[in-house]
């Protein structure tokens, strides 16, 4: 199962990217299920309910809840990252638990704060 992150739900969303076409379609190359979280979903609908642009498409995807083991591993991951001296915003920690916790594999263009988790047990898609 591949969960999207937020910047590759709005590519995908945005049916004038080339960025979106072209992951859309490495998607369903794939033949994996595909799903979001739940942070993620917050993160788009901020912004297509502040820019007044249709939900629907969004609101089909499963989606992956946040529960009391991603809250503590999400914690724990974020507190790690700091006093590695390269801090993990908490929103980017919450999304990469609920994807270890359900041993989802990632896809996000954001590799930069999220490579740090993979020895964590986090699966980046590529």
């Amino acid at each position: 199962m591949i969960a999207l992150d937020s910047d590759v739900l709005i590519e995908i969303l945005d049916r004038k990217s080339e960025k979106g076409s072209d992951a859309f379609k490495h998607l369903i190359d794939s033949g994996e299920d595909i799903c979001t979280t739940v942070i993620s979903i917050h993160e788009v609908l901020f912004g297509f309910y502040k820019h007044d642009k249709p939900v629907t498409d969004l609101l089909q995807l499963a989606v992956l809840s946040y529960s009391k083991s991603d809250a503590m591993l999400s914690s724990k991951l974020e507190l790690e990252a700091e006093h590695a001296g390269k801090p993990i915003g908490r929103t980017d920690t919450m999304v990469a638990a609920i994807a270890i916790n359900n041993n989802a594999i990632l896809y996000t263009f954001d590799l930069k704060h999220f490579e740090t988790l993979k020895s964590q047990g986090l699966q980046l898609f590529k």
